[in-house]
C-alpha cells in the first residue's frame, strides 16, 4: 500500500511534467508554426483572389468592363496571340481613329482590331468604322455599323492559356476541394499544449 503523496512531492512531480513538456514542445511548436504560416499564406492568397473576383464582377456590372482572349496574332506585336485584354463597352460616339476595339458580329466571333476611320451612320447613335489588325497590311473587307463597341483598356500577354486551364471543370473542382480543406483546417479547433497531458 502506497503512502499518500505530500504537497511537496505533488509539486515536484508537476514540475517534472512541465519540464518534460518544455523539452518536447519546441519541435512540435516549430512544426505547428511552419504549418500555420503556410496555411495563413494560402488563406491570404485565396482571400486576395476572392477580392479580385468580386471587383471584376462589380466592374462588369457597373462599368461594363469584361475580359476577352486573343486566339490569333492579327493584333501582333501590340497584342500577341494568347493575351487577355480588359475591355469596356462605350458608345460609338466615343470611338476615335487609333482605338483598339472589339466589334460584336451576329452569327460570328467578335473581332478586335484598330480603328482606321470613323464616319456618321444612319442614326445619331450609329457610326460606320473601318478597322485593321496591326499585323495586317490592309483594312478588314467590310466596314462595321456600330452603336457601341468594347474598347481595349490594356492587355496582358500569355494569360489566356492559364484562364482556359482554370476554366476546366476538373481544375475548378480541385481548387474548390483544396480551398474547402484549407478553410476547415484553418478553423478546426485545436488543443492547447498544456491540455495535452494530465
Amino acid at each position: 500500500m502506497s503512502t499518500p503523496a505530500t504537497r511537496r512531492e505533488r509539486r515536484e512531480r508537476s514540475g517534472e511534467r512541465v519540464a518534460e513538456r518544455a523539452t518536447e514542445a519546441p519541435s512540435a511548436r516549430e512544426r505547428r508554426g511552419v504549418g500555420r504560416l503556410l496555411a495563413d499564406s494560402a488563406l491570404w492568397i485565396a482571400a486576395a483572389a476572392g477580392v479580385v473576383c468580386i471587383a471584376l464582377v462589380v466592374l462588369a456590372f457597373a462599368a461594363q468592363v469584361t475580359l476577352i482572349m486573343f486566339r490569333t496574332g492579327s493584333m501582333s506585336p501590340t497584342i500577341p496571340a494568347g493575351s487577355v485584354a480588359v475591355v469596356q463597352r462605350v458608345p460609338s460616339s466615343d470611338v476615335a481613329v487609333g482605338d483598339v476595339v472589339t466589334v460584336d458580329r451576329p452569327g460570328e466571333l467578335p473581332i478586335t482590331h484598330r480603328v482606321t476611320s470613323v464616319a456618321d451612320g444612319a442614326t445619331d447613335d450609329e457610326r460606320i468604322i473601318t478597322m485593321r489588325g496591326d499585323a495586317n497590311t490592309s483594312d478588314d473587307p467590310f466596314p462595321y455599323a456600330v452603336t457601341s463597341v468594347r474598347r481595349v483598356l490594356f492587355s496582358v500577354p500569355g494569360v489566356a492559356s492559364v484562364i482556359v486551364a482554370l476554366s476546366d471543370p476538373l481544375v475548378l473542382g480541385g481548387i474548390t476541394v483544396a480551398a474547402t480543406v484549407l478553410v476547415v483546417w484553418a478553423f478546426w479547433p485545436r488543443r492547447r499544449p498544456e491540455e495535452g497531458r494530465g
